[in-house]
């Protein structure tokens, strides 16, 4: 029964998704999208700003809040509906449909900026949000059903990279092409609303099939109760609801962040309009570059750890963009060369990048939890109940900033009434969900203390009961194994490793089952062992360490027959994993007790191999630990 280690294959870069053809041509017409979206908001914006539509008598503030309002309105009306159509029918179908009632819609914009009419122009605006409402729960709901669990984080970073270089290059380019529209001709922006919206429709025509999650759905237009509905129903789901508003809260931010930048680079920093640009700039490109980056932190699965290191992340900046925030404008409408060089400048740029890439981190594995926890015939539901809510805060967001300035708040201490607010609500949706910091902690011990390498790890069955049974060298080998294995692990440890400060909470979020020896506690023996019958009956994983104690000298204990009884009473799988690297380490009990010694070096290198399953009839203690020895190696 001897085995050895197998090495994993390298997980492939999620770039690699967009040269196939199950991500590719999706990614593809979500940019295109966005990127046309973007063109014809902000031209419109910049048509009303610099006074080219002369026969309205209304004013540029109103009419430009009318237009946001406006594109916001179809997610509170039609989300619902939106996410019944996209739960009912067949997915790339729907794109196809989206993707042609844009380009009829981007005809309209063309002959609305041809007659300069505002009543059209906006007219048009709520079209374009009706569109983008029905879109938003197919784009996310497609996803699970093309991408791996293992993909998700990957491919929902780059949906967000796509965007937010969408909104940036969409902001830059529809601010520019209204210039000629107001010199006279409107050629610019019609060619490329029109071509982009065709190149949209002809990228979606390569989309796979995607069938439908629940065809015999019914159907129901009600605005008000499907909404009312939708969200009653979604919230019955504690950690799908609170990451949507944990998304929410972001947009909130977002579009509070988005909406000042104007007014910040004018009138604090003292810059010309480009200085805007390269402000937003910096926010867009952090955000993409914070989304992809977590692929590379997930390691292949949904690394909801990275939420409160996002959330903490943007209130460290947040704070610091108040503090390197100038006292007096830099100048009197710069130039992005001359802002550049100004004192202070690069730092408040670096701030506002860095809220991005943190936000990026925040975001990104929300989205993937969303997909991953949704029951499938419910995910378009959950995605249009995410973009209900996602409304309403940006919708609050405007309110809140203009209630703020109103009694006569400066932006620079809007900035800073969002950096505290953030933190927060960080703290009230960690403590609803501490499934999000328990893992934070988990990653934390993880890519801080160590360098980490699994092998075998597609031996752990992905569903279904069974019995993973390892080495025990340290007080963290939970947390290394609850790190490494893709799917939550039951833990049943030492009652007093269960009771530890600070890893105690870590334990009783991942539900561990303390268990002390018959000997010391009869009652707690006796309930450690219904409850792991109960966990496999659940079809839970759960997670033994048979020596009953961390090892004292770095060797393999010989295993206790506990493992023995609850195999009797459920015969389920035996997954054996080792654990390599950790004896030595500050949580060993190698030269001295654990904790109180000096780490042995950062960065270690450990191991975790994981052997193939064992049937239950099959399992032999002494046989059992030697292929735990083997597997481990000569690295203790």
């Amino acid at each position: 029964m001897s085995q050895s280690p197998k090495t994993n294959q390298a997980q492939p870069s999620q770039f690699t998704l967009l040269r196939q053809k199950r991500f590719a041509p999706f990614f593809l017409t979500q940019l295109l999208g966005a990127f046309n979206d973007n063109v014809y908001k902000n031209a419109l914006v910049a048509l009303i700003a610099f006074a080219a539509v002369r026969s309205s008598t209304l004013d540029d503030g109103l009419l430009i809040t009318l237009s946001a309002g406006l594109f916001i309105l179809p997610f509170f009306l039609f989300s619902a509906l939106c996410g019944q159509i996209a739960d009912k029918y067949e997915k790339s179908q729907l794109i196809r449909r989206a993707k042609l009632a844009e380009i009829a819609i981007m005809s309209c914009g063309i002959v609305a900026f041809y007659l300069n009419s505002v009543p059209m122009l906006i007219g048009v605006l709520f079209l374009m949000g009706t569109q983008s409402a029905f879109f938003g729960p197919v784009k996310y709901g497609i996803l699970p059903q093309h991408l791996s669990n293992a993909e998700l984080t990957g491919g929902n970073g780059l949906v967000e990279l796509g965007t937010f270089l969408a909104i940036l290059l969409g902001t830059i380019a529809g601010t520019q092409l209204i210039a000629k529209a107001d010199e006279g001709s409107i050629l610019p922006v019609a060619v490329v609303l029109l071509v982009v919206a065709v190149a949209g429709y002809i990228a979606s025509r390569f989309i796979p099939l995607s069938p439908a999650n629940d065809p015999s759905l019914q159907v129901k237009f009600n605005p008000l109760t499907e909404t009312f509905k939708l969200v009653r129903e979604t919230a019955k789901n504690r950690i799908i609801f609170q990451s949507i508003l944990a998304i929410s809260w972001f947009w909130f931010m977002g579009a509070t962040y988005l909406a000042q930048f104007p007014v910040y680079a004018r009138d604090v920093l003292g810059g010309s309009v480009d200085v805007y640009t390269i402000l937003l700039g910096s926010f867009s490109v952090g955000i993409a570059i914070g989304s992809v980056l977590c692929e590379r932190l997930s390691h292949g699965r949904v690394e909801i750890g990275l939420v409160p290191f996002g959330a903490m992340g943007i209130t460290v900046f947040g704070l610091d963009l108040v503090f390197a925030t100038p006292s007096s404008a830099m100048g009197s409408t710069l130039s992005i060369g001359a802002f550049v060089v100004a004192e202070g400048a690069w730092r408040v740029l670096l701030d506002i990048f860095m809220i991005g890439l943190f936000g990026g981190l925040y975001i990104v594995p929300l989205y993937a939890l969303i997909q991953q926890k949704s029951a499938p015939e419910r995910l378009s539901r959950a995605i249009a109940c995410n973009n209900i809510m996602n409304a309403l805060m940006m919708v609050l967001s405007a309110v809140v900033v203009v209630a703020l300035l109103a009694i006569g708040a400066t932006i620079t201490q809007i900035f800073l009434a969002m950096a505290l607010m953030n933190a927060v609500v960080a703290l009230y949706i960690f403590r609803q969900v501490p499934e999000f910091f328990m893992r934070f902690l988990i990653w934390l011990t993880i890519h801080t203390a160590y360098r980490l390498r699994e092998s075998g790890m597609e031996n752990i069955p992905k569903h279904g009961a069974g019995i993973v049974v390892a080495n025990h060298v340290s007080f963290v080998d939970a947390l290394i194994l609850g790190g490494s294995v893709k799917r939550s692990v039951r833990f049943v440890m030492y009652y007093k490793i269960y009771r530890l400060p600070v890893l105690n909470f870590i334990f009783r979020t991942a539900r561990a089952i303390p268990i002390a020896g018959q000997r010391e506690d009869k009652a707690m023996y006796d309930e450690a062992f219904r409850q792991m019958d109960e966990a496999l009956e659940a079809g839970d994983l759960l997670c033994i360490f048979p020596e009953g104690e961390i090892t004292r000298d770095g060797h393999v204990n010989p295993f206790k027959a506990g493992i023995m009884r609850v195999l009797e009473t459920r015969p389920v799988p035996v997954i054996p994993i080792a654990l390599s690297g950790l004896w030595g380490s500050l949580y060993s009990r190698k030269d001295g007790a654990a904790f109180l010694k000096r780490p042995r070096r950062l960065f270690a290198r450990i191991g975790v191999n994981v052997g193939e399953p064992i049937q239950p009839e099959d399992v032999e203690l002494e046989a059992l630990r030697e292929i735990v020895v083997q597997l481990r190696g000569d690295r203790l």
